[in-house]
């Protein structure tokens, strides 16, 4: 594990070694969560990772009321 310090403008710099195990790439998005006292990265995957995730998904029987049925 590599510590890095946080410069006058609260950015860091991830280690290469970091940024190669998990293959970031620039503009890729990353969310900062607290947990118990420390402070977890979590990557977020762009929005085409979800592509295809529900598919098979049964959407039958699964409608909206008619406008003159809602109170």
């Amino acid at each position: 594990m590599e510590a890095v310090t946080i410069s006058s403008k609260f950015q860091v710099v991830i280690p290469r070694e970091v940024r190669e195990l998990f293959n970031l790439k620039p503009g890729q998005k990353l969310a900062f969560i607290p947990y118990k006292g420390t402070l977890r990265v979590v990557i977020i995957p762009p929005i085409e990772a979800a592509r295809g995730m529900l598919k098979g998904l049964n959407t039958g029987g699964i409608r909206e009321e008619e406008d003159g049925e809602r109170s």
